[in-house]
């Protein structure tokens, strides 16, 4: 791909930012055919320091839907895709944001910077409510080319990059108005952004004039942390080829075979070290050792199953695992109950699969267990992720209407893009009775780790693991014995069991060499087995 860059003056006033902004479009329309990118900088369309929000408005008016037609004729023009950093007006108000326009001149996407500075905030009152809440990180694909994004203030939060490395993307665009670091810091910022995410970087920022010591430094830096091209000061161009889908592989540490740097970090990673909440974060499912506790469906003696009262009860007592089913509502949603039909836990009639989540959304999940609890709703799959990523081993059951069939994929997609977008694959793993859906799984998520369920085939779970390639069962009491212990742990098969509310039986299977029991009633367990489970 042949890629563009423009460096943009910066100017003192709302005057000389329109005469900035007939610059870039002059530099647009004079872009010749065989460009394949084009990157322009932050607020392109007022490349000065407003100084209230009625001039930042004013300034909007003259400048930015006429730079913004003209990027969009441009893409179409030379069949190009281009970024273009500028305020989007809503009814909601402003918001600093990228426009990504597609070969056709389409707007394809549109990233909203995700740290305003606090002048944005104070002084110009763009919209800030998004970035009080939690996001993925945002990717759109164009091509076959997937682009990230960062925004200048966003280069200084590193903890985001190993997030955005998650997200193999391909290249990421960094619109700047950077102005106060020095051209070897925006340098070293560049190539630490491109080696950690291993994706291209294209950053374009503003000149403050041909002598200065700050600002500039517009650059395409490669994985490898490479600088393909780069403008110092003074408005202008680089141009630069690359191929955005050339990685950099280097040893996954000393004598090792080749990888990317970002699977070589995730390999030794301890979030619970430095992350916010840090003390919330607990050990990653393969570093968490055994045995363990599982609260079945949550701490379900003193709470409705699969509720987040019930869940919240068990990750505040220190349960390493919870579990909990999930089903598929009529409109594609996931939510969490155990039996494909309402009547049991709920004041509703019918299956689950066969209403919608507003439906659901209707009826009493808590009046049956306590009317202390008497108005409970039925609990999403992205409220847990939402609520307990991170603090605790999520053990999912996948529920199916029978043992054999596989499952459609696209619901199996959608809980792993949820599980992805609350960074979690290292806390959970799937359990399911089916065979079919643990392959289905297996190739869809091959690094989400897998258990096989108990089925009809009750004393063949052994076997069924051994066969499937899958390191963890989930026995089925009473349908197991010694023998299928033994046979597990000689093929390294991690075991659990469910279940068990009696301290003696608990006890005894951990005699037996079970890893990880599953009670419903969590503290008492716990309690009991506090001189055998940390």
């Amino acid at each position: 791909m042949k890629g563009v860059i423009y460096q943009s003056g910066f100017y003192s006033d709302i005057e000389g930012a329109k005469q900035g902004v007939d610059e870039a479009v002059s530099f647009l329309e004079a872009l010749k055919p065989g460009t394949d990118i084009v990157v322009l900088p932050e607020s392109a369309d007022m490349p000065f320091p407003p100084a209230t929000r009625e001039e930042y408005e004013q300034a909007w008016e003259m400048n930015t839907p006429r730079l913004l037609s003209v990027c969009r004729e441009t893409a179409k023009r030379l069949g190009c895709v281009l970024f273009v950093n500028a305020g989007d007006k809503t009814e909601k108000g402003y918001y600093n944001t990228t426009f990504a326009f597609d070969r056709q001149g389409n707007i394809v996407g549109k990233y909203l910077k995700q740290h305003l500075t606090p002048g944005e905030i104070t002084r110009l009152k763009l919209r800030s409510d998004y970035c009080e809440e939690y996001a993925e990180p945002y990717t759109i694909e164009i091509d076959g080319v997937k682009y990230a994004f960062l925004t200048c203030y966003d280069f200084y939060f590193y903890e985001s990059l190993s997030f955005i490395a998650q997200k193999r993307p391909h290249v990421i665009i960094g619109c700047a108005q950077q102005r106060s670091d020095t051209h070897e810091t925006a340098k070293i910022y560049g190539r630490f952004i491109a080696y950690t995410t291993g994706a291209y970087l294209l950053r374009s920022g503003v000149s403050l004039g041909d002598d200065c010591a700050t600002a500039g430094s517009s650059m395409a830096v490669g994985p490898d942390g490479e600088i393909l091209a780069y403008k110092e000061n003074g408005a202008g161009a680089i141009e630069f080829e690359f191929d955005p889908f050339k990685k950099y592989l280097k040893p996954m540490g000393f004598m090792n075979p080749v990888g990317l740097h970002h699977d070589y970090t995730e390999k030794g990673r301890r979030p619970w070290k430095y992350r916010a909440a840090g003390s919330a974060v607990i050990r990653d499912d393969k570093s968490l050792p055994y045995p363990r506790l599982c609260a079945h469906r949550g701490f379900s003696t003193i709470a409705p199953e699969n509720s987040m009262p019930a869940f919240g009860a068990a990750v505040a007592l220190g349960a390493q695992e919870i579990e909990f089913d999930l089903w598929w509502t009529q409109d594609g949603d996931v939510v969490s109950i155990h039996d494909s039909t309402l009547d049991r836990v709920s004041d509703g009639h019918g299956k689950v699969y066969e209403k919608t989540l507003e439906e659901l959304r209707q009826l009493d999940f808590g009046f049956r267990f306590s009317d202390k609890y008497k108005g409970l709703r039925i609990v999403r799959f992205e409220e847990i992720l939402k609520h307990f990523s991170g603090q605790v081993i999520m053990n999912v059951h996948i529920k199916d209407t029978d043992d054999v069939s596989p499952l459609d994929e696209e619901h199996l997609k959608r809980v792993i893009r949820l599980i992805d977008k609350y960074d979690n694959r290292r806390y959970v793993y799937f359990m399911s009775g089916n065979d079919a859906v643990l392959r289905q799984l297996k190739r869809l998520a091959p690094d989400i780790a897998l258990c096989v369920g108990e089925n009809s085939r009750h004393f063949e779970i052994v076997n069924r693991a051994i066969e499937l390639g899958i390191d963890r069962v989930q026995l089925f009491k009473p349908y197991f014995n010694t023998e299928m212990i033994q046979k597990a742990k000689q093929h390294g098969i991690k075991l659990n069991v469910f279940w068990s509310d009696e301290p003696e039986e608990a006890r005894r299977f951990l005699d037996m060499g079970i890893d990880c029991i599953l009670t419903n009633d969590y503290l008492n367990i716990k309690t009991a087995l506090k001189d055998r489970i940390e």
